[in-house]
């Protein structure tokens, strides 16, 4: 097949298609991690986004099921430089999803780093594409609405209640699902914690009829602006049960509490994002997928910032003792990435436990 990526600003890139024939709009970012591209493209974070890898070589280890993150592939598109084998192709095609090779992600990455994340247009066909068509591309890239304007929560989170039993609980959790990756669930659930997975926009009352130990808001994908709902919810439980939030999560208890987020140039996505411990003096290397983050200044006093990012010093997690309230920016889970910080699972079970 044929493809072409087009971006807001006129560039263009032609490579060659795989996956489904399709033409999709999405915001343009990038993934430094050298693994991991099945997890990466299941992950419900990356709803609204066409990623691009900056590892050249996709598709060298096939694909499994085993290592979902969620029921099929989010991201809207995927850019890569080498692909290898047949088993990436045929997963695209399968979940209607639209993908380019022989691109030199290098220069794309380039690019976002010096002037941010873009719109892009990617189109796959099995005919030639009319360079003729390019200027109509380049206009539809630029006139696709910006992630802050869609909520995409809506579409990646779950439309019923799900209960996942451990088989020796200790701790019960009500998950509010902002479009949970499945790896969360499982690091909680073998951690003898049973999980009570709920709709974005269930309501403070109907999770605190549960009785659970703690409340986790998930990771998901968008402004953490748009999801009133849940910002809402947050607030009505802050004080009547310990709550922990990752990534979008975090961004979410970040607005309950009365701070503000805002939206960094390319954001971190990747799975060797260093992040230091401010009280243990201590690092951990982590995977991360996040383009908001939380302005520190904008915090009440209580809100203690204990994990910032070596690289830019943007908060990485926020602890409020008095309120029972623990989140991280960075994903404790990996899924892909290091293990360095599961223990915090274990950390959000024993505040859960010992201060309901």
């Amino acid at each position: 097949m044929y493809g072409i990526l087009v971006l807001e600003d006129g560039t263009v890139l032609k490579g060659k298609g795989f996956g489904a024939e399709k033409e999709v709009l999405g915001e343009l970012v990038f993934n430094t991690s050298m693994t991991g591209y099945v997890e990466i493209l299941t992950d419900p974070s990356y709803k609204g986004q066409i990623i691009t890898m900056t590892y050249p070589l996709e598709g060298n280890y096939g694909v499994s099921e085993s290592w979902f993150e969620s029921d099929g592939i989010k991201a809207e598109g995927f850019v890569i430089k080498d692909l290898t084998g047949n088993e990436l192709d045929e997963f695209l095609k399968k979940y209607d999803v639209p993908g380019i090779c022989n691109i030199d992600t290098r220069f794309i990455t380039r690019r976002i780093r010096s002037k941010g994340v873009v719109r892009a247009l990617l189109k796959t066909s099995s005919e030639p594409i009319d360079d003729s068509e390019i200027e109509k591309y380049i206009e539809m890239a630029k006139s696709h609405k910006d992630l802050s304007e869609i909520d995409l929560v809506p579409e990646v989170s779950t439309k019923e209640t799900v209960i996942h039993e451990a088989e020796d609980e200790v701790a019960k959790c009500v998950l509010i699902d902002c479009g949970v990756k499945t790896s969360i669930i499982d690091c909680l659930v073998e951690r003898n914690c049973t999980v009570i997975q709920v709709p974005y926009n269930t309501p403070a009352d109907e999770i605190l009829s549960y009785n659970p130990d703690f409340v986790m808001v998930s990771n998901g994908p968008g402004d953490p602006s748009s999801v009133k709902e849940t910002i809402d919810t947050v607030k009505s439980l802050i004080g009547k049960v310990p709550i922990t939030g990752i990534c979008l999560g975090h961004q979410i208890i970040t607005l309950a509490l009365g701070g503000e987020t805002y939206k960094m140039k390319f954001g971190h996505r990747g799975g060797n994002q260093p992040v230091k411990n401010l009280e243990e003096d201590r690092v951990y290397i982590t995977s991360q997928n996040h383009g908001f983050a939380t302005k520190s200044e904008s915090m009440p006093k209580d809100a203690e910032v204990f994990h910032i990012n070596l690289n830019d010093n943007t908060v990485e997690g926020l602890r409020i003792k008095d309120k029972n309230i623990l989140c991280v920016q960075y994903h404790p889970e990996a899924g892909p990435g290091p293990h360095d910080a599961r223990f915090l699972f274990d950390e959000m079970i024993k505040l859960g436990i010992e201060n309901k």
